[in-house]
């Protein structure tokens, strides 16, 4: 080749290789790809998704937050909502219809509330039952015990509940009256609820000194149960708007107190009575005063047998005054000639004790569980603790003694 033709083809013959990728190398460059794509889509899906809960009955969705606005879809209690756009007290949202419009922010619940009422359906799923309840009307679960706390399922009247346990809160002051603060012994930093709801601390000084600043009304306190309805949605309720299951027959046996709880401890057969197969349950009760507030959830033990003589309930034990917790448990057990109904609850060992910071429930500090045996109408002490109790229960109510005491070994 001649001089001049290798100028003229340098440029060809001294083009550089192309740089070829290997095989490791290109498939390390598309798992990076891919990771990177991965986390984005899932940063943009998780940002498409928030949702949120309708907690009030129902509301409609509308086309544009304005005056004049139209209908586009009708929401109910529980409905989850995917969120698409943040307004001014106002969000976008859709449906799992598809259906797209704005919803007042105070409407709704978000995630976090959401999965709140979740972990406590999950904490208290396999709570026993203390009893039945029938709601006097519509009512909202609240998250914790207090009618200003968060609240989102919708319960219809005339629902069945599950009463889970007792707590007291204190009411909300009416607007515009001054908040009330707690006057039980110890200062209101270290008083519990169910201590202010004292005979001593419900009281108000009648008579101020010239010159002296009023004092503030004491705390006044709501009795609410943790319930479960029929689809395992758990919260808390006012107390005073649902009414304890009760068997007629022995409802009338309350004597001005509440029952808490009535229990089947076993049946009888007398062929003159008008029951299914002639059969008659007799029944473990609880009952306390009918008051809020009280350090102890109930105060009274009775049982009621059926007499075959007389053909009518009669008390076969009675256990009054005590300081009694919930739950209270029933079963059988071995006896001679084969089993008994036995049940047992909790009482004080001791003048302490606690109260749940977040829920208000009292619990004794250190317990006592007090169990009986019934053979036939005949109420009998079993278990290990066999120990007096002490009987008595009002702050300032000294324990009785003597016979009244005797009574309740």
């Amino acid at each position: 080749m001649s001089t001049r033709s290798s100028i003229l083809f340098a440029p060809f013959l001294r083009r550089p290789r192309a740089s070829v990728l290997s095989l490791p190398r290109l498939l390390s460059l598309c798992l990076l790809l891919f990771l990177g794509l991965g986390l984005g889509c899932n940063r943009f899906h998780h940002m498409l998704h928030e949702t949120v809960y309708v907690s009030v009955r129902q509301m409609y969705l509308h086309d544009r937050v304005a005056a004049v606005s139209n209908r586009v879809a009708e929401v109910t209690n529980g409905q989850p909502l995917e969120v698409l756009e943040h307004g001014h007290r106002f969000l976008k949202v859709k449906t799992q219809k598809n259906e797209i419009g704005w919803i007042e922010e105070r409407a709704v619940i978000d995630s976090k509330s959401f999965d709140a009422f979740e972990q406590l359906a999950g904490q208290h799923k396999q709570d026993p039952v203390v009893s039945t309840a029938t709601l006097r009307d519509d009512l909202y679960l609240h998250i914790s015990p207090g009618r200003d706390t968060e609240h989102f399922y919708l319960l219809a009247g005339n629902a069945k509940v599950e009463l889970l346990a007792r707590a007291s809160a204190p009411k909300a002051p009416a607007a515009g009256s001054a908040a009330p603060t707690q006057t039980a012994a110890g200062g209101a930093a270290k008083s519990s609820p169910a201590a202010s709801a004292s005979p001593a601390a419900q009281k108000s000084s009648s008579a101020v000194p010239a010159g002296a600043a009023p004092e503030a009304p004491p705390v006044v306190l709501e009795d609410w149960w943790l319930v479960r309805d029929a689809a395992g949605h758990t919260g808390w309720l006012l107390a005073g708007r649902v009414d304890v299951d009760v068997p007629d027959e022995i409802g009338t046996y309350g004597e001005g107190q509440r029952i808490v709880g009535a229990y089947v401890l076993a049946k009888v057969v007398d062929p003159e009575a008008s029951t299914p197969n002639h059969e008659v349950p007799e029944y473990l009760t609880i009952l306390s005063p009918p008051k809020s507030g009280l350090p102890f959830d109930f105060d009274q033990v009775r049982v009621f047998t059926w007499s075959l003589k007389h053909h009518r309930y009669e008390t076969a034990f009675r256990l009054h005054p005590i300081q009694g917790y919930l739950p209270v448990r029933t079963g059988f057990e071995p006896a001679s000639g084969g089993s008994a109904p036995v049940f047992s609850f909790q009482i004080a060992n001791g003048p302490n004790v606690s109260t749940d910071p977040t829920t208000g429930i009292v619990r004794p500090v250190s317990a006592r569980t007090i169990r009986y045996m019934m053979v036939d109408t005949q109420v009998k002490r079993t278990g290990p603790d066999l120990g007096p109790i002490p009987v008595g229960h009002l702050e300032g109510e000294k324990p009785k003694t003597g016979k009244a005491a005797k009574k309740a070994k």
